[in-house]
């Protein structure tokens, strides 16, 4: 079968790290005989560059169509005073796609723990994902408007945005160990009080698995205390991006993070869940990791090639624990070192 992929590569260390994705999909390719045709197109400051547009009408047609899209990195000062940030290409393209569920699986490999901030002892054995709602909230409510003397930002939420992406976390709490965080500020925001009544709704839906409430402070403070608490965390956009990048610093490092965002219908975009990191692009340090394991999600969640996911995320895990870690982990490995690393265990796993 043919898989049709868009690559928006983007900017900064995108390019970089899409280059490292894509030579763990061709060692995939090329040990499970699979045929993965992929076709780049500018996107974010690239779009800007190439074609006036972070995304223009024929790179938006190509998404609609593909079967799947991997996104590297999108952003940086060069844009910033942009009438169309590349930022704000993204917030389009994730409304034309219905893009609504944003998946943040967070993993602490017994390798790298010693690398968390946090003690080695608190983190080992942190397993859980965080799902953001990712259409609705503070980023898209109107009205809004900002002068010199006020400011006005509206968080807007009807019951359908998220009664949808509750479903979307009880369905993945129950594949998991059956536990659902959810995460508001029902004590303060009218928004938070129906997000809370709609999620015991859905519950009553999931009887197997068990739901808790936590405000969003003490969420923060939890993912610091006792991350290995949480299986499955379900929140509103706002706090979902602020926590999935708290969450994220438990690794050691945001280069090692993945990250999914799903519609209704229609492709999924599979992404890091860092910036473009302007500050190191084109010095082949950046880790590779975050989008060679976007790679492995897309096989899992969009073509159901669960054997080959898991050769993958088996494969990068045993460059590291061999030691072989880029800068960000204290390694000295650079950028196409690593990614080498991963393409050669690939390839020695799939010969048994």
């Amino acid at each position: 079968m043919d898989y049709q992929i868009v690559v928006l590569s983007g900017d900064g260390i995108g390019p970089e790290i899409m280059a490292g994705g894509l030579v763990a999909l061709q060692a995939i390719e090329e040990v499970f005989q699979h045929r993965f045709q992929t076709t780049d197109y500018p996107f974010g400051g690239a779009g800007i560059d190439a074609e006036n547009d972070p995304l223009s009408s024929r790179t938006l047609a190509a998404c609609q169509k593909a079967d799947a899209i991997l996104l590297g990195a999108i952003g940086g000062p060069k844009w910033s005073k942009a009438v169309k940030t590349p930022e704000m290409g993204l917030l389009q393209l994730r409304k034309a796609l219905g893009l609504f569920a944003n998946i943040r699986p967070i993993q602490v490999p017994d390798s790298i723990a010693h690398l968390s901030p946090l003690k080695a002892e608190i983190v080992s054995g942190s397993d859980f994902v965080v799902v953001r709602e990712l259409t609705g909230g503070i980023y898209f409510g109107e009205p809004r408007h900002w002068n010199d003397k006020e400011a006005l930002d509206s968080l807007v939420y009807t019951r359908e945005e998220i009664r949808r992406i509750c479903v979307q976390a009880f369905e993945l709490a129950n594949k998991r160990k059956k536990k659902i965080t959810s995460i508001d500020k029902a004590n303060v925001l009218s928004s938070s009080k129906l997000w809370r009544k709609v999620v015991e709704e859905v519950a009553l839906d999931y009887p197997e698995v068990t739901l808790e409430h936590l405000y969003v402070d003490a969420a923060a403070m939890l993912l610091i205390q006792k991350p290995t608490s949480f299986d499955v965390m379900v929140t509103e956009n706002l706090f979902g991006d602020i926590l999935s990048d708290e969450a994220s610093v438990i690794t050691g490092s945001l280069g090692m993070l993945p990250s999914a965002s799903h519609g209704v219908n229609g492709p999924s975009v599979y992404e890091p869940i860092h910036g473009s990191a302007p500050d190191i692009a084109g010095k082949n340090c950046a880790n590779p990791m975050s989008m060679i394991l976007s790679v492995a999600m897309m096989l899992r969640e969009s073509f159901s090639l669960e054997q080959e996911a898991a050769a993958i995320e088996a494969a990068s895990n045993r460059v590291m624990e061999a030691g072989i870690l880029t800068t960000d982990l204290g390694g000295t490995a650079t950028t196409t070192e690593f990614t080498e690393a991963v393409r050669q265990e690939i390839i020695k796993g799939g010969r048994g």
